[in-house]
Order: C-alpha cells, then sequence, then structure tokens
C-alpha cells in the first residue's frame, strides 16, 4: 500500500547517468569518482568502499550526544497515549547509530495488543493482559513500501552486472507491458515514480495471476512518461516481474541469495515461517470497508491486499523484517555496499542510487528507490543527500550520508485500524532528536551561539551599538527548513525600533566568497562552517551607533538543524577589534532572545 505525501556538489542526475550508463546500462565504475575496481571485485576497499560492521555501544563512542538520544526516546514514548486521538502505534522499536556503532536499540509498548476493531465505536478490543505480547528489540515487522527498497537493490544489482539497462524500455523484457501507452517506459523511470502509472490498483480483485496481469497490461499512464513525479506501487511490481524474467529467479529468491544471506539479514524475507508468529508484530483487523479484503486480525502474514493477493512475494510490499537486520542493510549502503566480507552493490552503485534523478521536479528528489531529502518524514535529518523510505504498517529508515548517521522507526500503527494512523509525527520526532544528536563543534572557544529548532518562533542576537565599528565578522553554520525558514542580518541606526537587511557574503576555506545582496540565508550549509563577512551601514542622522542582529525565523511546518553563530566581533577601519565576544565582558552585551550558548 503506498505511502507518500502529495544541490549540492553531487553530480547531476545528466551529468551522472552520461557517465554510467552504457554497455546496455551497466555502471562503469571507473567513470565515477570515488569507485574503484577493486572494491568492485571485492578486493581491498578504496573510498566509498569501507567494509565497516556494527556493535552495540553509547552514544560517546558513537560521536553522539547522549541526552538528544533520551528524548528520542520521551518523544517516541509519547505517541503511545492520545497524538491527538489515538494512539499513533501500539507500540516501536527504535533504533539509531553512527558510523560503526548502534547507540540506541530500545522496544516500547506492545506488538500485540488488540484482539479486534469495533468500527461502532471507534476503539480497540483490547486482549487480556495475559494474552498481550510486549514490543522487544527483535520484534519482526511487516515492512510494507519499505520493501521496495530491497527490489530496487536488487535491480540496481542487475544494471551493474549489465544484465538489465537503466535506460532500457520495459517493454524489451516484458512485451505485453507496453499495452496501455505504456511502450515508452522505462527501468530508470519504474525506480524514480516517474513512469506515469496511477499509484495502485486493486488487484486482489482478480482471483488469479493471469488476471492480475491482464489488469496490469492494460494499464494506460495517467502522465506521459517522464513528465511527472508519481508515487506508485505499479512500478515496483513491474520491476518485480523484469527481475524475475531476467535472472530466471522469483523474487523471494533473489532476495534471499543476493542481499540477505550475503549480510547475514536472518529475520528478513517475504512469507514468515509459522514459528515466527509470536515474534511479528500484528498489523490490522482487516475488514471492509476499510480494507479491500476481510481477513480478521493480520498477524504473521502480510497486510498489503495486492501483496497478499500475489502470494505474500511483491516488489511493493510483502518483506518482514527487524531493527537490527535493517541497520545492517543501512551500515552496508553508508559503507558504499560492502559489510564486513560481503558486498551486495559497487560504491558507484550506491551513489546512483543516492543521486537525484528527478531534478526537473523541485521537492520530489528521488534516487533509484531511494527517496532524498524529505523533510515530511526525514525531519532535521534531511539533506540533499539524505536517503530513505517509508512504510504504510508505521516503518521508516533514514540514512545520512554528510553525518554517517541512520535511523530505523519500525512501528505497528495500523492496529488496531489505519484510520488511526495519520501523518509522520513520530518519525520527524525521532529524526528531530538524532540530528540533534549529532554534535556541531565551534570553530573557535567550546561553544556557539544555536538558534534552536522549535517550529513557528522567531529568534534574534543582538549585538550591542558600538561606535566606530567598521565591519562585522564572525562564522556561521546553518540548515534551516525548506521554503520561508532563513537566518538574516539586521541592522537599526534608531536604538533597536526599525531593522533592515544587511548584505553579507560567506566564505568556506578554499572557495571564493559568496555574495549575500539579500542579507539572508537559508537550505543546508552542507553541514561546514562558513566565515562572514559585513560592512557596517552608515549611521542614521540620530547619531545612534549602528546595532546588527541575526534573526532567524521558522514555519510550522518543518524545521532544520537549526543556525549557529560563532566568533562575533566588530572591527574599526583598520581592522582593529573594538568588540569581540570572546572577551567576557563583550559577550556579556549580546542580547540573545531565544539563542542559546550551546556546547556542541
Amino acid at each position: 500500500m503506498a505511502e507518500n505525501p502529495m544541490r549540492d556538489g553531487r553530480p547531476s542526475r545528466r551529468a551522472f547517468g552520461g557517465r554510467v550508463l552504457a554497455l546496455g546500462g551497466a555502471v562503469m565504475l571507473g567513470a565515477v569518482p570515488g569507485a574503484t575496481a577493486a572494491a568492485s571485485q571485492g578486493g581491498e576497499p578504496g573510498p566509498g568502499g569501507r567494509r565497516t560492521t556494527l556493535r552495540r555501544g553509547s552514544a560517546e563512542r558513537a560521536g553522539l550526544l547522549a541526552p538528544h538520544l533520551d528524548v528520542l526516546v520521551a518523544e517516541a514514548e509519547r505517541f503511545l497515549a492520545p497524538s491527538p486521538t489515538r494512539p499513533w502505534y501500539a507500540g516501536a522499536v527504535l533504533l539509531a547509530g553512527r558510523g560503526d556503532t548502534v547507540a540506541l536499540h530500545r522496544a516500547i509498548g506492545s506488538a500485540v495488543r488488540y484482539a479486534a476493531y469495533d468500527e461502532a465505536s471507534d476503539t480497540g478490543i483490547e486482549l487480556p493482559p495475559e494474552r498481550r505480547i510486549p514490543m522487544t528489540e527483535d520484534t519482526v515487522f511487516d515492512l510494507a513500501s519499505v520493501s521496495k527498497l530491497f527490489t530496487s537493490i536488487l535491480a540496481v544489482q542487475q544494471i551493474e552486472r549489465g544484465a538489465l539497462g537503466l535506460e532500457t524500455k520495459v517493454a524489451a523484457h516484458l512485451p505485453a507491458f507496453g499495452g496501455g501507452g505504456k511502450q515508452d517506459v522505462t527501468v530508470r523511470q519504474l525506480l524514480t515514480h516517474t513512469s506515469g502509472l496511477r499509484p495502485w490498483l486493486p488487484l486482489y480483485r482478480e482471483p488469479t495471476r493471469e488476471g492480475k496481469l491482464r489488469l496490469l497490461w492494460a494499464e494506460s499512464p495517467v502522465h506521459p512518461p517522464g513528465s511527472a513525479p508519481l508515487y506508485s506501487d505499479l512500478n515496483m511490481i513491474s520491476l518485480q516481474l523484469v527481475l524475475e524474467e531476467v535472472t530466471g529467479r522469483g523474487l523471494d529468491a533473489l532476495l534471499h541469495d543476493e542481499i540477505t544471506t550475503p549480510l547475514g539479514m536472518h529475520r528478513t524475507r517475504f512469507n514468515p515461517p509459522p514459528a515466527w508468529r509470536t515474534e511479528i508484530a500484528a498489523t490490522e483487523d482487516a475488514r471492509p470497508p476499510w480494507s479491500g479484503l476481510d481477513r480478521g486480525m493480520v498477524w504473521g502474514e502480510v497486510h498489503d491486499e495486492n501483496a497478499h493477493s500475489l502470494g505474500g512475494v511483491a516488489g511493493h510490499a510483502g518483506i518482514f523484517s527487524r531493527a537490527r537486520d535493517l541497520a545492517v542493510l543501512a551500515r552496508t549502503l553508508l559503507n558504499g555496499g560492502a559489510y564486513g566480507r560481503a558486498r551486495i552493490l559497487a560504491p558507484a552503485s550506491v551513489e546512483l542510487m543516492f543521486t537525484d534523478f528527478n531534478t526537473a521536479f523541485p521537492g520530489r528528489a528521488h534516487g533509484l528507490g531511494f527517496e532524498l531529502h524529505q523533510h515530511w518524514y526525514m525531519g532535521a535529518m534531511a539533506t540533499p543527500r539524505t536517503a530513505g523510505h517509508t512504510g504504510f504498517t508505521g516503518t521508516s529508515l533514514v540514512l545520512d550520508p554528510t553525518t554517517d548517521t541512520f535511523l530505523i522507526v519500525l512501528g505497528n500503527s495500523v492496529h488496531p485500524v489505519r484510520s488511526w494512523r495519520s501523518g509522520s509525527a513520530p518519525r520527524v520526532a525521532a529524526a528531530n532528536a538524532l540530528a540533534r544528536a549529532v554534535p556541531v563543534r565551534p570553530v573557535r572557544g567550546r561553544t556557539a551561539w544555536f538558534s534552536g529548532t522549535d517550529g513557528g518562533t522567531t529568534t534574534t542576537l543582538t549585538l550591542p551599538g558600538v561606535p566606530g565599528a567598521s565591519r562585522l565578522d564572525c562564522a556561521l553554520w546553518w540548515d534551516t527548513g525548506p521554503g520561508t525558514d532563513a537566518v538574516v542580518l539586521e541592522a537599526s541606526a534608531d536604538g533597536g525600533t526599525t531593522w533592515s537587511p544587511v548584505s553579507f557574503s560567506t566564505a568556506r576555506p578554499g572557495a571564493q566568497p559568496l555574495s549575500h545582496p539579500s542579507g539572508s540565508v537559508g537550505g543546508w550549509s552542507g553541514r561546514v562552517w562558513y566565515e562572514v563577512s559585513a560592512r557596517m551601514p552608515v549611521p542614521g542622522p540620530a547619531a545612534d551607533p549602528v546595532r546588527l542582529r541575526w534573526r532567524c525565523s521558522t514555519d510550522l511546518k518543518y524545521v532544520g538543524r537549526g543556525v549557529y553563530v560563532n566568533g562575533l566581533r566588530l572591527l574599526d577601519a583598520a581592522g582593529r577589534p573594538l568588540f569581540d565576544e570572546a572577551r567576557p565582558g563583550d559577550a556579556a552585551r549580546i542580547d540573545a532572545v531565544g539563542w542559546i550558548r550551546s556546547e556542541d
């Protein structure tokens, strides 16, 4: 079941595609920076080819701030209570880490709490306490659409091996697929959800596999292929059929042989056996009208109706897994495709999966299978390089290569019924806390001014008026939410009654300065500090010394990691410091409203 709402220095979609697509779509490893032939052949890993494995450890060992991991758990527990009307999930498993360390692995709530759902009273019929099953760290979940990532990895493996072409038309492998105007749909368009196929079809209404395929073959795109993004389960079902045609193996066998066995993911598979049932989180009391099938409480079988009707093995849904296994997959991808002795992808292939192919559609960044830069569930972890996916049952996986962090939130949010869950608030809260747990080290001294990450706020950091000041120097680090959020440098020549933007420049070591004539910056600074320089405006007729301030504003929708300012200095025309926050007396003259001193 589909779940989806609705540049930085990486290669563009065209530039990357032009260098790696050759020989029918095989990835040419030597053409991509960071990829090495040795790594692709299983030799010593080169850049982007680490073989890091995971271990449990402290937040300190992971380079994370422990108090914010505590916040992550506390926020997750809040959604066990009405939020705002019903619990978002009966329980969840949370896993967060950085580098080779899993710093947080916690189970909360219940894996099985309800026996049924009562539609008349909109209540869950709870099991007696002795029959409920608590959530554990090893509870297995129906991943729902997170399954799409596995299908995508399997497809990229075949592209890497030259058996499948990224720009090859799907109908070249499945001639019947070309019906209904789909003859020009490519493998890439399936992987990036730009095929034009609608989100969903009730395939489960057809009793035979042949009937389901006839529906798919006859389906017409709602948009011309490549003209617009449209998230669709049909893309991954079609990709499954392509993979099975190309390899001669079923998708379940491919998953086992190409991903889970090499990586030791022993609790990841389609169709878990009955012996696993007590280890699996229950999903929904599936009955019409809210479900397409009358199945009662679904527990140990795939929740998605179409995947169920396809025998539990489908390209869009159906994989069951646990947080520990997904952490291994996350680490593998952050390693560039390797984990310990196993390699499932070359570094260039992983980079391809994390490359935005949808640059023509702002806000809908998408790699091969992976969604990119999506604040609606990645929260403050979202950057142009952050990759992930969600699942309708309440699951999600987020990877941030910039900070080498990974976050897994597995919840049974359709237990007892799908209407109780809404939005992605628990995912965002967890991602915000993990993003905050990654420290931002000041460039000077031990502390920096921090704007905070609250939504719907305006904070100000105001310097005193200093006669003779000619220039402001400081360091700036920013990561603000998309759209309206920004940090603005402003000046007042009337004692703070009125304020106007001040132009400034930013520069990072080894790069040319960038001018900001509007007096503001927003978005993502790349997790690096920039040196800021601004000339003081000419004082007004009242002869009051000009005052400068940094003003940071956020909306209520999404926030970023926040804004940091460090090393504030006001200089005279000869470059001599008249004000320097490193001097205790000067620091005390700064007026901070909402900003705090942070020791990150």
